[in-house]
């Protein structure tokens, strides 16, 4: 049952650009790490607040972090292990010394592509809806 899963979750697709991508469709129950959360940078204040939402996070769903790499690549990767959500701390979630930052973070679904913003107060509740099984 493991080796049909497997092989009807692998999939290449051929993107816009004429690039292919690997993803891992494997139903949302059944993958092994349910959201990374990507700062979009490994400065400025990113990674620390990466890493303050994977520990409010962590209780709830198998949640990493991943810095290495661009963010492209960090998304290609996590899309060939199958991670539904992909959670992006970027500066407009800081800000910067002037602007406090909206608090707010992206989420990437790994089979549409589709990206939206989530205030990082709802983020449990947002991911808790979309991960129901």
């Amino acid at each position: 049952m493991f080796l049909t899963i497997l092989c009807h979750s692998y999939t290449e697709e051929k993107l816009d650009n004429g690039s292919e991508r690997i993803v891992l469709r494997l139903p949302e129950p059944l993958a092994p790490v349910k959201c990374a959360v990507l700062p979009l940078v490994n400065k400025d204040g990113l990674p620390e607040k990466a890493q303050e939402i994977v520990d409010s996070l962590k209780f709830h769903f198998n949640t990493h972090i991943e810095v290495k790499d661009s963010i492209g690549k960090r998304y290609r990767r996590e899309d060939e292990i199958g991670t539904p959500y992909c959670i992006t701390v970027d500066f407009d979630t800081v800000g910067d010394g002037e602007n406090p930052g909206d608090q707010c973070v992206t989420v990437r679904e790994r089979d549409s592509m589709e990206q939206v913003r989530v205030p990082i107060s709802q983020l449990k509740a947002y991911l808790t809806e979309k991960l129901a099984y």
